[in-house]
């Protein structure tokens, strides 16, 4: 699997990885997230060369992430970014590596607190069924085929014959496809 192909393997983590993945494209999304709009206001608060950032804002742009618009200013016309309705979908996912983020690596704790502004509350990251509403953890969730595996169901098969030659075979991979196993050997 090669990094720049990611874009067409058929998993919904990997092809967001294609997109996301790199050192500069979070950084810049959570700019836009806290109102950077600019260009310029992009390149000081982060520091990256022009061309990099024009390549990342371009690409998002491309992708539906962000909106680019015109705006004149004295002297030339210049362009803002906005997060589009695909790009403000990407707020979860900011939030789940910022709560990683403070639990794991912030050993002073959070560098920011995010209040509902409805109640003041903190807001919290958490995963629950859609059913029931129940909160899960990666211990309680099965990976079943979708619409878009059709493909990939011999692939799932032979992942599975593999694992039963190497039991001792790749744990990531078990999740993703949900080897009907993994639960017992997550509790264990």
């Amino acid at each position: 699997m090669r990094f720049d192909a990611l874009h067409e393997e058929p998993c919904s983590i990997l092809r967001p990885l294609a997109l996301l993945g790199d050192r500069w494209t979070l950084v810049l999304l959570r700019q836009a997230f806290a109102g950077v709009r600019r260009f310029e206001h992009f390149q000081s608060s982060l520091g990256v060369s022009r061309s990099m950032l024009a390549q990342r804002l371009t690409r998002l742009v491309d992708a539906g992430v962000l909106s680019r618009s015109a705006y004149r200013d004295a002297r030339r016309t210049r362009y803002e970014y906005r997060l589009t309705e695909k790009g403000l979908d990407l707020y979860p996912v900011l939030m789940a590596l910022r709560a990683w983020g403070d639990k794991y690596l912030a050993p002073d704790g959070p560098f920011v607190h995010y209040r509902h502004t409805g109640c003041g509350g903190q807001v919290g990251v958490r995963l629950c069924c859609d059913t029931c509403g129940d909160e899960v953890t990666a211990r309680d969730v099965t990976p079943d085929p979708g619409p878009g595996s059709v493909d990939l169901l011999a692939d799932v098969d032979a992942h599975r014959a593999a694992q039963r030659r190497h039991p001792a075979g790749d744990l990531a991979g078990d999740v993703l496809i949900g080897e009907p196993d993994l639960g017992e050997d997550l509790r264990a």
